[in-house]
């Protein structure tokens, strides 16, 4: 099945020159900034979508922060992993599949610094929206 890519322009060519170079170019978005690919199956059309974010580490699992920018609305990701906790991540090179889940009020505060701690800017986004920010935890399988 193909993949659909962020519709988004800019994400868009991101995910391309990584997905070409398997991560060489992309996975280091920005000196000490480093992005997933996530591919999630579309909760309504059942379609592979895939999109790019930020991830930091945590032991065995990647953490990705579900933020749209501050959006009201949760993005498309995290609402597909919602009906389907099962994706395809890449992180360089390498592809596997995870388990995702959303972290819990107490893991949550300390995951939420971690990812505030390489992306400030997250705290700006939760200060434009009333809905809590979803802190992600992808699980290798």
């Amino acid at each position: 099945m193909a993949v659909k890519d962020s519709p988004t322009s800019w994400v868009n060519e991101h995910i391309q020159k990584y997905v070409e170079t398997d991560g060489a170019e992309g996975h280091e978005w920005q000196p000490g900034v480093f992005t997933l690919l996530l591919t999630t199956k579309g909760r309504k059309s059942g379609e592979l979508r895939r999109t790019a974010l930020i991830y930091q580490k945590d032991g065995d699992n990647y953490v990705v922060v579900a933020s749209q920018g501050g959006a009201p609305t949760h993005p498309s990701w995290y609402l597909n992993l919602q009906a389907d906790n099962e994706a395809e991540v890449q992180v360089g090179a390498d592809r596997f599949r995870a388990r995702a889940r959303t972290a819990g009020p107490d893991e949550r505060d300390r995951l939420w610094k971690l990812m505030n701690e390489v992306w400030p800017a997250y705290s700006d986004y939760q200060k434009k929206t009333d809905r809590e920010i979803p802190v992600v935890v992808l699980e290798p399988v």
